[in-house]
Formats: C-alpha cells, sequence, structure tokens
C-alpha cells in the first residue's frame, strides 16, 4: 500500500478528531481556552456545526476517515490532527510537537495506528521536536521541512536519517520570528500545495531561496493579501489535484485559484480555525493519497 507523500494528489484515507472529542463541552473549553492560547473561546455547539460541514465536503472525496478518539491524555489542540504525525511513501513517523501541551498526542496517535494496522517506520526521540506543519512534501521524493520554533535541527536531523530511502532532496526552509515563540508559525502556515504546479503563498513570509525555487520550479504562486492571511487563506487543503477547501471569507484568494482552474470548496471555520490555530490542512492528517 502507498502511502502519503504527496500533498495534492487525490486525497483517499485521512485521520481526523471530531470537535466533540477535543473541545468535549462549553464547560471545559471555559476552562482551557486561554491555556492553549487561543485569541477567544470558541462556541461549541457552532463548532460541531461547523465540523460538520467541514466532514460533509471531505466525504465528496475522502474513500475512508477514521475518527481519533476522546482522551483524557490530550488538549483542546488535538483537534488539529495534522501535527503530531507525518506520513511517508512507506508509514508514518511519529513526532514530537514544539508546543509542550501538545507532545502527548504523539504517544495516543501512536496507539491509534497501531490498532488500525498502519505501519509506523520512526519516532522522533530524544531533544528533537517537530510539528507536521513544518512538513511538507513538495513532491513524491522531494521533501521541505521548516526550522523554526516548533521544529528544532536534531528533529531535522533524525528526519533527514528516517527518510534516506525515500526521499531525493530534503530541503531545509529557515522560518521567520514573526509573532514571537508564542505563536504558531509553522512552514505550512506560508505555503500550501494544490497541485504539482500550483501553490498558495503569503510571500512576504517566505525565504527568498524558497521562492526562487518554486518559481524556477514551474510552480505557480497564488499570493495570498495580507488580510486574507490573517483569515487563514493561506491555510488550503487539497482533496485532489487543482480541488480544495479553504475557509470563507477569503475572495481574493479563492478568485486567483478559480482563474488557475481549480475548484474550490468553502466553509465556515470560525469556531474550529479563527478562534483556533489552524484551517483544513491542520484538521486533516492525510494518510493516503492516490
Amino acid at each position: 500500500m502507498h502511502y502519503c507523500s504527496s500533498m495534492y494528489a487525490p486525497l483517499k484515507h485521512v485521520i481526523v478528531k471530531r470537535p466533540k472529542d477535543a473541545f468535549r463541552s462549553q464547560e471545559h473549553l471555559s476552562d482551557e481556552w486561554e491555556t492553549f492560547n487561543y485569541l477567544s473561546e470558541p462556541n461549541y455547539n457552532e463548532a460541531l456545526r461547523e465540523y460538520a460541514e467541514f466532514i460533509s465536503i471531505l466525504e465528496k472525496y475522502v474513500e475512508k476517515i477514521d475518527f481519533l478518539p476522546e482522551s483524557d491524555e490530550v488538549g483542546l489542540d488535538s483537534l488539529y490532527a495534522h501535527d503530531p504525525v507525518k506520513f511517508t511513501s512507506k508509514g508514518a513517523i511519529i513526532l514530537k510537537s514544539g508546543k509542550k501541551l501538545r507532545q502527548s498526542e504523539a504517544a495516543v496517535y501512536k496507539a491509534f495506528l497501531q490498532e488500525k494496522g498502519i505501519p509506523i517506520i520512526g519516532e522522533l526521540t530524544g531533544d528533537a521536536v517537530a510539528d507536521g506543519g513544518d512538513i511538507v512534501w513538495l513532491a513524491d521524493r522531494t521533501l521541505v521541512v521548516g526550522r523554526g520554533y516548533r521544529t528544532n535541527d536534531e528533529a531535522i536531523r533524525q528526519l533527514q536519517d528516517m527518510t534516506e530511502n525515500i526521499v531525493d532532496e530534503f530541503i531545509v526552509v529557515q522560518l521567520p520570528h514573526d509573532l514571537g515563540e508564542a505563536e504558531c508559525l509553522h512552514l505550512m502556515s506560508f505555503i500550501s500545495m494544490v497541485d504539482k504546479d500550483l501553490a498558495v503563498v503569503h510571500s512576504r513570509l517566505m525565504p527568498v531561496f524558497f521562492r526562487q525555487l518554486l518559481i524556477e520550479r514551474g510552480i505557480q504562486l497564488i499570493e495570498v493579501p495580507k488580510d486574507e492571511y490573517d483569515a487563514l487563506g493561506c491555510n488550503v487543503l487539497a482533496l485532489a489535484p487543482r480541488v480544495c477547501i479553504m475557509p470563507n471569507g477569503n475572495p481574493i484568494t479563492k478568485q486567483q485559484l478559480l482563474d488557475a482552474g481549480a475548484k474550490v470548496y468553502e466553509y465556515k471555520g470560525n469556531e474550529i480555525t479563527v478562534k483556533g490555530t489552524g484551517g483544513p490542512t491542520c484538521l486533516t492528517c492525510p494518510v493516503i493519497r492516490g
């Protein structure tokens, strides 16, 4: 079986987590949202409605959706199922978040994958920390990793070792300080691959060498303006080549995608994205793309 080493091939199997299992209740949200550095307290019932809409779009394209269970070991951020693990063509790599409040998610995820019979090819150890949002497959055998506050040098070294036989080109991108260590800036904060030659980007945060590399490789860049970047307009999930889903309220980015020949689905994500930390790419963990 060929596991996920692409960001844009047709999405066949994903792992997600429902708000009812991550947020639990309005009372639980009231107690925890400030601890997890959310912008404001999400509305629990509205989060359930928004997530149902999001899943209904996924179901149009995804053959199999697995749901992570509720667990006392993890917190609100476990809703963002992408970060604790990264899939390669041979199976999963278990990560360890650079956000200490999220580090317990790795063990829960590992047990879930083992229960489902999904192979694990490696696991970060020692001082290594990395989030899935810092790891992007530019092509099937080209892996890009962002070095920032959530992913350190030791993690990058271990990831290089673990992927040695399945990666021909391993690119390290130095991430900017931007709003600081307490904020969540990932590599995927400013790039989402929508096809092999189409990417949604916020160039103001991109190192020059990386932006030039994308252009040299014939990748068309959809430029997200600053106000839409702040509304997660750069967080776009490819369901298939040039078929994508994004948070609503980003008309300039959406129109550019349409002009590039993409099909665009939108969903309301005020309670599960903007008030949290991530959009559709963070909510989903792609397992198999075919």
